[in-house]
């Protein structure tokens, strides 16, 4: 029994066949040998391997268009041999770069080596005269060529007769298949949504391309024996076909890349010379401990053959250096490597924060080594770049990685091809969850709604049913947002690749499997706290002409410390969040250490033991260690586990272990599988008894081991990570003014984050200027110790205006609103462009009234589109409005409210002062701000002030109304929930920019914080 054509579910929407319901069912066939066909060679090797577990002879297909004669003619290409297996990878590289449709004649004559080319009876062969074309076919591939005869169901198609006739005409021997693209006959409609998903269409759009039959399933043994009855030696014949395509992929090879030198030079006395020219750099005086570590991972990286690697990375990150890109400390456990730190690969000293080269590169387990790199995110392009020109555009690619129909999005797509109302996609939003790990099952059982909608109608039954065989499906391919791949060869030898982005190739099978097949991935991050690192050094650089050298920050200095302790960490990298805060209170960090604890055990599990790290570290607990030999290597922690380096710490003072069998035990125990467990544990056992431990302690010291094993986290990134915590907290306590105007340039657009800066920037009295046709930059800047807005903060203002505004300002100030107008031309001097721009104070600096300028605002466009319409020289230029000068009209200012109002309109938050601060003033009474409700115990008592910023009304099951409103004051959002009884009392209040006095009490219910109101005053 075999299966020459199984399209899988890797063909995006072109198949619904998932391997764990397919194999079992070839199995149960006792399938010989089955063949994967898809239209790129996605899916390749997980079938490959899958076939392999089932004992089944696996066989690689690519379902390709040939031209002839201008004509395209769809074939079946097998890999019959290596060779053949090379050349598909190579076809389907070629028609997916070049974004062809068909393989021309010139390149089927080049790839023909190795490969089978079967003919299937398609209307495309049997529409006119096809002589000359299967002629064509059976000269390029002679004995290799064959005719294929589908009988879905048992049924032969109209053409078969004159299929078979051509055939014979060229001696071409026929075979029997099965285009199966569904596994069970019943899955014939759920193929068919798929299908109308992956072409964006209805299923009753007549444009869209339908199957040509419901029968495209796996038939069972029996079935495709019946159909083919009369022809059994059709069957024999794809069985021998199949069988003779003997074809090996490698795998858990080592394609690592290869870093140009001349052939004379020594690689492993070449990087030994860089890092002791590097360490020496870095440490001058480095002692004999640095030479013999140092020494000793330059021995372990030359015999697992890693030198060419820590090459190139060394010289990629010299290029960012060399073009000022900003580069991560380090990142994950390659901040443990002192090469990579001698390298300027990393900025951490292992040495000096107790970090093992093992956690890295095991000796006793060889792994392909991991360097990742974070840089500045808005340049991390520029490097890879830099390395696809360095090594070749054929040997670097970015990865591709398959989004998958979540259950949300497969319910909406599905419910688009199924033609339900807009009002029916929205119910669907909101009945199905969007948290991780929900399923279209599990969202049914926890949502009684769900179901009740659901079985309304009879087309929703159909519509869940079908998609909850669709769920999980690959939908689209996108690029994986850090790999690279770096081959020492050209990737086609290897790896099928495709176009991608930025010029740079993206394979066309994901991580997991170019690393089975021994491609190197490396991840060059874009990390957003990078540049705002950036941001801050350029505006001190602009402002104060100091250059800040981010490695030269001492890690030591006690006012940072204590703005920690205090919680200021707003925009500090992983110390932001509430819980972080409260951490850092209870901690209260007195050296890096602390915080580098704290960044380790702030995650689910660990996070239990701050209390007890806390209160060991401020003396109210006295400090136990299960054995005096933990001591040393506990105390850095106040006697608790925190790092994985520790565990191996551990083992190897008390059971003799080496590093690098720490390292196995501390991967084995964490798997925590019962006989793994019990063997390492006589490991131990043994180990500490031989070393003069009794039994009793070493059994002690593991059980600690194994409750630890979830708990550790790498220190080595914790380390490296709570460098770039450290620096931003540093910019923050000693630059505050240019710490807030990078923060306020990387949230632009984000209304809440800004309002909840500002409120902070205010609180810290530091003046924030509007913006500024006259002073401002593009983005905030820093001027006099004051933030200055910039005009890209203003809504609805080109970035052309902006640019055309800030060229012109270098050559003289601007003098009038008529002035800008003839300067920067009619093209970039619009009502659209200008309206915002007033409003937001930006003209202010040329000493009129905001309502003036609004009034003057259409004489001006005018104006512009008189004497300059467009950037050409003008007939006016050189007179500019020495003889036309006209006049601003009159109107009366703008009263302060509505100056706040469109403050509010143009840049998304009240800038000048905040209506409801100036309402507290008025009202001296005491009220809590909307951002502390947060830190407020559920059912609290609350009083607040605030406005209404959107009213949602509903109705309850029982046809009550209610209303959930959002509001906010000075401070920030908040939510406030109306249930039947008072809203019947207070709805009339509810209008947008309402400024209510609200009486509650806090709900507080996972993180979610709301007032449910009690009374309200206008």
């Amino acid at each position: 029994m075999v299966y020459p054509h199984i399209s899988t579910s890797a063909d995006l929407l072109k198949s619904t066949v998932r391997l764990d319901e397919l194999f079992p069912f070839l199995v149960e066939q006792g399938t010989q040998a089955a063949a994967i066909v898809n239209t790129k060679l996605y899916g390749i090797l997980p079938f490959w391997e899958a076939c392999s577990r089932a004992g089944i002879h696996g066989v690689v297909g690519l379902s390709v268009f040939i031209e002839y004669e201008e004509q395209s003619y769809p074939v079946v290409l097998y890999a019959k041999t290596n060779e053949g297996y090379s050349n598909l990878l190579k076809i389907s590289s070629a028609l997916a770069t070049r974004d062809k449709s068909a393989i021309p004649e010139q390149w089927l004559r080049a790839y023909k080596n190795g490969l089978i080319c079967v003919i299937p009876n398609k209307r495309e062969w049997t529409a006119a005269d096809s002589a000359p074309i299967f002629h064509y076919i059976k000269t390029v591939f002679g004995a290799d060529s064959f005719g294929s005869v589908e009988r879905p169901g048992g049924e032969s198609s109209s053409e078969e007769a004159e299929f078979l006739t051509f055939c014979s005409e060229v001696s071409v021997p026929v075979i029997a298949t099965q285009e199966s693209r569904y596994v069970k006959e019943q899955d014939a409609f759920a193929f068919e949504v798929a299908s109308a998903i992956g072409q964006g269409l209805k299923l009753n759009d007549p444009q869209r391309e339908r199957p040509a039959h419901t029968k495209a399933y796996v038939p069972a043994a029996g079935e495709l024996r019946e159909w083919f009855s009369d022809r059994p030696e059709w069957l024999a014949e794809a069985a021998r076909m199949l069988h003779s395509c003997k074809v090996t992929i490698s795998m858990n090879r080592q394609l690592l890349p290869v870093f140009p030198l001349k052939n004379s030079i020594d690689k492993a006395a070449f990087i030994a010379e860089l890092c002791e020219k590097g360490l020496a750099e870095r440490i001058p005086d480095y002692s004999k401990a640095y030479k013999d570590r140092l020494d000793y991972e330059l021995s372990v990286i030359g015999k697992m053959g890693y030198i060419d690697y820590f090459l190139i990375v060394s010289d990629f990150m010299k290029f960012a250096r060399d073009n000022g890109i900003l580069t991560g400390p380090g990142r994950g456990s390659s901040a443990s490597s002192l090469v990579a730190f001698s390298l300027r690969i990393t900025d951490v000293d292992p040495l000096e924060h107790g970090l093992l080269f093992e956690r890295f590169l095991n000796p006793e387990r060889v792994t392909l080594p991991d360097i990742d790199i974070d840089f500045a995110d808005y340049r991390r392009h520029e490097v890879v770049e830099y390395v696809a020109r360095k090594y070749g555009e054929a040997r670097t690619a970015q990865i591709i990685t398959f989004g998958t129909l979540s259950a949300k999005a497969v319910a909406r797509d599905t419910a688009r091809v199924f033609g339900f109302e807009p009002e029916e996609l929205e119910a669907i939003s909101k009945l199905i969850p969007n948290r991780i790990g929900t399923t279209l099952k599990s969202a049914l059982k926890e949502s009684p709604r769900l179901n009740d909608w659901i079985i309304e109608k009879e087309e929703r039954k159909t519509w869940f049913k079908t998609a909850i065989k669709l769920e999980g499906l690959p939908r689209h391919a996108s690029t994986h947002a850090a790999g690279v791949i770096l081959s020492p060869s050209p990737l086609v030898d290897h790896v099928p690749i495709e176009k991608g982005n930025e010029g740079i190739f993206i394979t066309q099978w994901p991580m997991q499997e170019l690393e089975a097949i021994g491609l190197l991935k490396m991840d060059f991050l874009g990390l957003r706290n990078l540049t705002i690192l950036e941001q801050i050094r350029r505006l001190v650089q602009l402002d104060r002409r100091e250059n800040i050298d981010y490695r030269k920050i001492l890690l030591t200095d006690q006012d940072t410390f204590s703005s920690l302790a205090a919680g200021d960490t707003t925009g500090v990298f992983q110390l932001e969040s509430d819980g972080m805060r409260r951490a850092l209170k209870e901690i209260q960090p007195t050296a890096f250490e602390d915080i580098v604890a704290v960044n380790a055990l702030f995650r689910p599990g660990p996070m239990e033991f701050i209390p007890l790290y806390a209160k060991r570290k401020h003396k109210q607990e006295k400090v136990t260690y299960a054995h005096p030999v933990l001591e040393p290597i506990l105390k850095e922690t106040h006697g608790v586990i925190v790092y994985q380096e520790q565990i191996m710490q551990i083992a190897a003072a008390m059971a003799g272990f080496s590093y690098g069998e720490a390292d196995l035990l501390r991967r084995a125990v964490s798997k925590k599988k019962r006989e793994i467990l019990d063997e390492e544990r006589l490991h131990f056992v043994r180990g500490a008894l031989a070393k003069g431990f009794p039994e009793a302690a070493a059994t002690e010291v593991y059980n600690l081991i194994v409750r630890f094993a979830d708990y550790g986290f790498p220190k080595s990134h914790a380390v490296a990570y709570s460098v770039i915590s450290y620096q931003l907290a540093y910019m923050k306590t000693h630059y505050a003014v240019y710490f807030y105007a990078a923060l306020l340039s990387t949230n632009a657009g984000n209304a809440e984050k800004t309002q909840q800066l500002l409120h902070e920037i205010k609180e810290k009295k530091i003046p924030v200027l509007p913006p500024s046709v006259q002073k401002s930059h593009s983005t905030f800047s820093v001027e006099g110790g004051q933030i200055r807005m910039g005009l890209s903060s203003v809504k609805g203002v080109p970035a052309t205006a902006v640019k055309a505004l800030l060229a012109e300002r270098k050559e003289a100030p601007f003098t009038s609103l008529f002035n800008i107008a003839e300067r920067i031309s009619a093209i970039h001097f619009t009502r659209k462009a200008f309206e915002p721009l007033i409003k937001a104070g930006a003209l202010d600096g040329l000493d009129l009234d905001r309502g003036v300028l609004l009034a003057s605002l259409d004489s001006a466009v005018k104006h512009a589109e008189l004497v300059k319409p467009d950037e050409e020289p003008g007939l006016f230029d050189d007179m500019g409005s020495s003889f036309m000068k006209p006049k601003y009209a009159q109107a009366s200012p703008i009263p302060e409210s509505l100056k706040l109002e469109f403050e509010k309109e143009v840049l998304g938050f009240y800038l000048s002062t905040h209506p409801i601060e100036r309402e507290k003033k008025t009202r001296e009474k005491a009220y809590a701000d909307l951002n502390s409700l947060k830190n407020r115990r559920d059912k609290e008592p609350v009083t607040v002030l605030a406005m209404v910023e959107d009213v949602k009304r509903i109705r309850t099951k029982k046809g009550d109304a209610m209303a959930f409103v959002s509001m906010q004051d000075e401070t920030g959002l908040a939510s406030l929930t109306l249930f039947p009884a008072e809203y019947a009392k207070y709805s009339s209040l509810l209008e947008p920019h309402a400024v209510l006095e609200v009486q509650g009490n806090i709900e507080n219910r996972n993180q979610k914080i709301a007032i449910i109101c009690k009374s309200i005053l206008s």
